[in-house]
């Protein structure tokens, strides 16, 4: 049977589609695709040193070792599904319990030996507190002379950068006066080379203003420093609930981000500040109340399959034991013991509730917190590990039968999420190489990071 409607009177229909299809796939091109860091761990400015990462990893891990006597005692701690079955002498078989238990100790231990911090952020808001202007002056110049000794030593964790003053009225000219003195001492010590992956936190936005002045400010400091234009990336950190929509009650975050001017890398949500903004007293704020997931929903729905990533909020209550020093007593190490355990699980639990959300960045106040990141991180893959694989070996073989009788593969999104999932997995050390090779995908193919270029390469090649 032949169609009534000749091509003529299509195209005009069928050139509306194409302009609007290609205005989505520019505006939402895919995840993307450079490594996103798990955690930001950020400090006050007057405690940032030489060696502060040095520092601050060797913390971490002594940290995890006092409290975490092995596999087992973790797993216990932080509840991992199927904890009562976990023993050393336990079947650990791929995907058992035990072996999920002992392989997410292994590999956080070697992350906190490797590469504990991800990302390392010079704090000058509310993890610095209010000082003078000679004090933070001072700060700004030493904080920028540590980040050089580090980077010309090649010892600065894969992300770096500060948070700097809000841009309100009171602290707008403190927040441009730091950000000038410190990123210019830093240029003049690294003979005008800026760390990879250097990046600058603006705090509590409430504006597309805010942003658009940033970025403006942004040009002139780049161009008196010799640096390329749009060298400097931004992260914007959401802090009140006015920020999620505009005057005209539309979402606010899509016109937050473009007045970022492709400066924009990751929104932030800064948990309890909005949460304060919705309310809600201060007992009832926490990472997991509603009005935080709203928050989530609102950023996800906003960048997601854009090249700006997420970020969440903190965990506020710290693993610190309050009992210091020798020759303590057995209740007082117990006590001691209580109340780092129940900070774990309570980070544990908020990281994964994160996670299966969609976001897998968050911030950390104190080394203590970041072994626990990386428990939650490797626990969330790995116990995702084998269903994962199986799941893409099928997507890969379906898709490429479809595509080789001329059908559509209506799934390709969740192939892509799929592969997603091992590539963030390798990056961040939850999953290793074999584990990814295991799904029949080759690291070339992983690295490329595109479901359907991995289907139309193997089925161009017959594979």
């Amino acid at each position: 049977m032949q169609q009534t409607l000749e091509d003529a009177k299509l195209a005009p229909l069928l050139d509306r589609l194409t302009q609007a299809n290609q205005r989505f796939e520019a505006r939402f091109p895919g995840l993307k695709s450079e490594r996103q860091p798990v955690h930001t761990l950020y400090g006050g400015a007057n405690l940032y040193k030489i060696g502060a990462a040095q520092k601050i990893s060797n913390l971490a891990l002594r940290h995890f070792n006092s409290y975490a006597e092995d596999y087992v005692k973790l797993a216990e701690v932080l509840e991992f599904d199927g904890h009562e079955t976990v023993s050393s002498g336990a079947n650990s078989e791929f995907g058992s319990p035990t072996w999920i238990a002992k392989t997410v100790f292994e590999r956080v231990l070697a992350k906190l030996e490797s590469e504990p911090i991800e990302d390392h952020r010079v704090d000058f808001e509310d993890g610095y507190g209010s000082r003078s202007d000679e004090e933070e002056d001072g700060h700004a110049i030493s904080a920028a002379e540590a980040m050089a000794e580090g980077y010309l030593s090649q010892q600065l964790p894969p992300f770096v950068g500060i948070r700097i003053k809000s841009l309100t009225e009171e602290a707008k000219h403190r927040a441009f006066r730091t950000l000038d003195i410190f990123l210019s001492t830093l240029l003049k010590l690294t003979d005008g080379q800026l760390p990879d992956n250097f990046l600058v936190t603006l705090p509590k936005v409430i504006s597309p203003v805010q942003v658009d002045v940033l970025c403006d400010y942004l040009d002139l400091l780049e161009a008196e420093n010799n640096l390329p234009a749009g060298s400097v990336k931004i992260d914007l950190m959401l802090e009140n609930v006015q920020s999620l929509f505009n005057d005209k009650g539309h979402s606010g975050l899509p016109e937050i981000v473009a007045a970022g001017r492709d400066r924009v890398t990751c929104l932030i949500l800064g948990t309890f500040d909005y949460t304060a903004t919705c309310n809600i007293a201060s007992t009832f704020q926490s990472h997991m109340h509603p009005a935080a997931d709203f928050a989530r929903q609102m950023m996800i729905a906003s960048v997601m399959g854009t090249e700006v990533a997420i970020s969440d909020g903190i965990t506020n209550i710290m693993p610190i034991a309050p009992n210091r020093g020798d020759g303590l007593t057995e209740a007082e190490i117990a006590e001691n013991q209580r109340i780092v355990y129940a900070a774990w699980k309570l980070h544990f639990d908020n990281i994964l509730h994160s996670m299966k959300q969609g976001i897998y960045q968050g911030w950390d106040l104190n080394p203590a917190q970041i072994p626990i990141r990386f428990a939650a991180v490797y626990y969330f893959f790995l116990t995702g590990l084998e269903a994962s694989s199986d799941r893409l070996r099928t997507f890969i073989d379906k898709a490429a039968q479809a595509s080789l009788v001329g059908n559509t593969f209506d799934d390709a999104a969740t192939g892509q999420g799929l592969v997603n999932f091992f590539v963030n997995g390798m990056n961040c050390g939850a999953l290793t190489e074999d584990d990814a090779l295991a799904t029949g995908l080759t690291l070339e193919e992983f690295n490329n990071r595109s479901f359907m270029q991995i289907v139309e390469n193997r089925t161009r090649s017959g594979e």
